[in-house]
This record gives structure tokens, C-alpha cells and sequence, in this order.
């Protein structure tokens, strides 16, 4: 049977935002017209950009999962209400101006008109409402968190919302992007379960580009909508998403132009220097400002073996993560001292508890929480899981193995697919030791709250606490940061979070990253905004 794909060609940063959104975004109402506040350059119309993603996407749709391979797909699709700058201030996007009230309790939104969905009909603000009332806040990994205090959406018409919160919100405005918080067709969602709605798999969006057809393990089309809001846009006639799991298959895939863009983390760290030489190529590092990137270790805690902190402070200091950043990242990592990153600037605590490589240290714990060496020189057994994202991440469970194993710690390491990991360490939970990737994001209450406040906890959602860790005073710290209006008393609750995270230890930290992504110097406007790669891709063209 012939698909779509037969007749295709192949051939230091600023923090206004991250400490008190709602007060930022109330200084300044920023109206757009057609697209202009986003347009970088004119580009030229036409052509097919033909790009990597891997492995297969669970679903097209980003409101219910933050797996980075469908937010890749879903953000050319589907809209948030503003789009960020480098600056981290909004944008207009599906909202066109915006109002936030003095006391932190709403935000009045003035939507943009002549917007239409993928199978046109109107958008209005009734899909505002029902998207974050009804698909965000309780099914996305990070909506439960960012949106706990949203109690209603006003429409008073059909192109104002208003959002209202029981206590005053900050992150809200730090969290409407479309790679964040996608605004859904509520005609499509009304009825039914949302997480089985077809449309997860074939979506229909305001973006710049509508779905046309995904065939599993191979590609992704999208192409061009011709009713998009952002008149002459986009450039691109389609885009091509291929499934290519294989590092070496990407490698040369990008090389003889068979695919043109590949990221995040494409190649083998080994081989960066190769492309970076190559002038086909630009390698960037842009394009990860909003997510920042770390890597981490998520303890199970109902493990009795782990629930003792001496275990988990040995397991940290075991593990050289100066040796692990070169070995496994190549120097595209640096050793993480909490779970916010250095991209943070003065948000990160300068001096939070610390666990230093230490294997005499390590031993040390191990032997005071009554784990001594057996006949066989190991104390006792552990699983290790690893993200099925990347070969780093398999090589990073092999350092921390041998780690591991070195202070008497016997790690069985268990590979599987993404779906089968999904399940197994956010919907049984039946795991010892994760080793994962994890996305901090430029306001800590959307990016790292999951992990450590107890009331995100959903069996089933991926990404989201599985540590089974639960601290009354842990969660008193996040719900205050999380509704806090003063930038200088939301910093000192992030740096209290940061004393005790890093004294509970639910999540050992290893390392913050840097993300890079190879495009061909005939893509340009890909970097035009901090979403990079993940954008909606509406100023991206092609040069001969």
C-alpha cells in the first residue's frame, strides 16, 4: 500500500520570568498582528524539511504527556496562548494581550480572532476553558502542579478568557506555551475518556501545520495549513518526522542530506567534533533555554533498602560524576550539586548539602546502615532502569553499575522499550534504581515540583514522582513557592526546596547537560525562539 512518504523527496541568560511571572507579564500587554511579534526573517515558500525523531511517539498530542518526542511533533500542531522570548517574556500567540489582577487571583486574556481549528471551526474561549479545566490540569505530568490553584475560566465572550485561582499563581504565566500547555478543540475532547480520544494520534490544532498521517516505526507527515491565523506562513510546504532509532542511522542520514535536522542529542557525544568541523552543519546548543536539561537517579523509596538515607548518600558519593561527565557526555555535562542546574544562575543554592565522590566515604554509610560485604563481596542486590532515550543513558547506567558494584552494591540493569518502561516505573512502580533525563524548565514549580511534592503522585503519569517520597515540609516549601507573588521571598523558598531535597535525597542528581541539535545550514529560523527544535517551526524555511 502506498503512503504519503512514497511520493516525498528525500534527498548569562535572563530570570525576569523565572522568579515572578504574573508580575512581569502585568508591566508590559503585548498585542501581536499576523505572526509579526514571532518573525525573525522572510523565508523562502516551499519544500519538504525532512527531520529525525526517535523512538516512535506514544501520541501526537503534548497535553498529556512531556515525553520530548511527542512534544517535538505536537508544538508544529496544537498552540498555547503565548510563546517566550530569550528573554523568557511572553509573546502573543492563541492570546493577543493579557491582564493579570493586582492580588494574583486572575488573569483576563483577550484571545486572538479568525483563529481556526485544523477541521474549521472556530476557535473560542470555550476551548480555553475546557483545555485547562478539563485536559491540563488533571491529566498533564506538570498541570496538577502548575494549575492546582485554577477553580474556574470565565468566557464572558467568545475571544475573552479569564483565568481564576483560589491563591495567587506566578507560574501560570511561565507555563501557556504550546509545548507546555496546548490548547485542545473542545468539540473533539468533550465526550469521552481524553486519554483514548483519537485525535491524541491524528491531532487537530490552530497550529502552523495539521496532521497527515503516522505510520508507526517509520515517519510523521505534517503539512502546511492554509487557514493558519499568521498570514504568509508557514514557509515550509511540509514536514517529515522519521523514525530513525539508530545513532550511526541518524549520522548518516544527516550527512548524505537524507534528513536535514536531528536533535536532541542526534549523534554519539563522540562524534560532535566531527559535525561541528563539517560546514554543512551548524551544531546548537540554542534551543534548550526553557527546559534546560539534567540527568538524575529516582529512588524508590518502598524499597526498605533504599528508604534508609545512608544508602542513598553512599549511592551518590559512589558514583564520579566528573569521570561520568566525560565518559558519557563527552564534557556536555557537568556535575549537577542540585536538582535546579547552573543554568539558574543565583537561583541554585550556592552551597546546598554535598556528596563529593567518595568511595571510602560510600563504604563508610553502607557499613553504618548495617549493609556490610557478604561472602561474595556484595551487601545486597538492586535493579537498575534506564531511559530508553539514547544510547548515553544505557552508558550511563553501565558507569553507574560498575559504580556501584565497586562499593559492594550488586546492579542488575534492565532495558526495555519506552512503553514498557513507562509502565513499569510510573504505573507499577516496580523498580529499585531509575536513571533519567529529566527537564528542570526556567521556573522550578513547573519543572521540578513533580518529582518531589507527594499530591502530583498518579500512577500511570509519566515523569512524575514514582519515588514514593512524601514530606509534609517538602510540600509546605513547593505549594509556597508555587503561589509566592515577591521574586525575592519565591527565591528563598526555592533554596529552602533545594536544602531539602538535597538532604532527603528521593532523587539523586548527577549531572546538568547540555543539549545540542545538528541542522543543516539550508534550514534557517529554526533557533528564532528558546523552544528551538520543539517550536512550532511557522518561520522555518529552506535554502537552495
Amino acid at each position: 500500500m502506498t503512503s504519503e512518504l512514497d511520493r516525498l523527496p528525500f534527498g548569562p541568560i535572563s530570570r525576569r520570568l523565572f522568579l515572578g511571572g504574573a508580575g512581569a507579564a502585568a508591566a508590559t500587554v503585548f498585542i501581536g498582528q499576523n505572526g509579526k511579534a514571532f518573525a525573525a526573517e522572510t523565508g523562502q515558500k516551499g519544500g519538504t524539511l525532512t527531520m529525525a525523531v526517535w523512538p516512535d511517539p506514544t501520541a501526537l498530542v503534548c497535553a498529556f504527556t512531556s515525553s520530548d518526542q511527542v512534544v517535538l511533533s505536537s508544538a508544529k500542531m496544537t498552540e498555547g496562548l503565548v510563546a517566550y522570548g530569550y528573554d523568557f517574556l511572553p509573546r502573543p500567540r492563541l492570546a493577543t494581550a493579557w491582564e493579570p489582577s493586582a492580588d494574583g487571583l486572575s488573569i483576563k486574556f483577550t484571545l486572538r480572532q479568525g483563529v481556526k481549528w485544523h477541521d474549521g471551526t472556530d476557535f473560542t474561549s470555550a476551548d480555553v476553558a475546557f483545555s485547562f479545566l478539563n485536559l491540563l490540569k488533571p491529566n498533564h505530568p506538570r498541570g496538577r502542579g502548575t494549575f492546582a490553584n485554577l477553580t474556574a475560566v470565565d468566557t464572558p465572550d467568545a475571544h475573552t478568557a479569564i483565568l481564576r485561582f483560589s491563591k495567587p499563581s506566578p507560574v501560570v504565566m511561565n507555563a501557556l506555551s504550546g509545548m507546555e500547555s496546548p490548547i485542545l478543540p473542545k468539540h473533539i475532547y468533550e465526550n469521552g475518556d481524553p486519554l483514548r480520544n483519537p485525535a491524541n494520534n491524528a491531532p487537530i490544532g490552530t497550529g502552523p501545520f495539521k496532521f497527515v498521517e503516522w505510520k508507526r516505526g517509520s515517519h510523521i507527515i505534517l503539512e502546511r495549513f492554509d487557514g493558519y491565523w499568521a498570514q504568509e506562513r508557514p514557509y515550509l510546504d511540509r514536514i517529515v518526522m522519521r523514525i530513525i532509532n539508530d545513532a550511526g542511522a541518524r549520522a548518516a542520514a544527516l550527512e548524505t542530506g537524507e534528513i536535514l535536522l536531528a536533535g536532541p542529542n542526534p549523534v554519539p557525544y563522540s562524534e560532535l567534533a566531527r559535525f561541528r568541523a563539517n560546514p554543512k552543519f551548524d551544531v546548537e546548543t540554542r534551543g534548550e533555554e526553557l527546559l534546560q536539561h539534567a540527568q538524575a537517579i529516582e529512588v524508590n523509596l518502598r524499597n526498605p533498602i533504599l528508604a534508609k538515607v545512608e544508602v542513598r548518600q553512599a549511592i551518590l558519593q559512589a558514583v564520579n560524576r566528573e569521570a561520568m561527565a566525560r565518559a558519557v557526555w563527552y564534557q556536555s555535562g557537568r556535575p549537577a550539586t542540585s536538582p535546579i542546574p547552573y543554568q539558574a544562575g543565583d537561583l541554585r543554592l550556592a552551597n546546598p548539602p554535598a556528596y563529593p565522590f567518595d568511595v571510602k566515604k560510600a563504604e563508610a554509610l553502607l557499613d553504618a546502615a548495617g549493609y556490610p560485604r557478604g561472602a561474595d563481596k556484595m551487601r545486597f542486590k538492586l535493579r537498575l532502569d534506564w531511559l530508553p532515550l539514547g544510547e548515553a543513558n544505557l552508558r550511563a547506567a553501565e558507569f553507574i553499575k560498575q559504580s556501584l558494584q565497586r562499593v559492594g552494591i550488586d546492579i542488575t540493569i534492565r532495558s526495555s522499550d519506552l512503553p514498557t518502561y513507562l509502565k513499569t516505573i510510573y504505573g507499577d512502580y516496580d523498580y529499585d534504581l531509575n536513571v533519567f533525563l529529566y527537564a528542570p524548565i526556567f521556573d522550578p514549580s513547573m519543572g521540578l515540583q513533580r518529582f518531589y511534592w507527594s499530591k502530583a503522585a498518579k500512577p500511570g503519569s509519566p515523569f512524575v514522582i514514582a519515588s514514593g517520597y512524601s514530606s509534609p515540609e517538602m510540600d509546605k516549601i513547593l505549594e509556597s513557592a508555587s503561589t509566592e507573588m515577591d521574586p525575592a521571598k519565591r527565591k528563598a523558598l526555592f533554596h529552602d526546596f533545594q536544602r531539602l531535597a538535597m538532604t532527603d535525597l528521593p532523587v539523586l542528581p548527577l549531572l546538568d547537560l547540555d543539549y545540542t541539535a545538528i541542522i543543516s545550514k539550508r534550514v534557517h529560523g529554526v533557533m528564532d525562539m528558546p523552544e528551538g527544535i520543539r517550536g512550532s517551526f511557522e518561520n522555518v524555511w529552506l535554502s537552495a
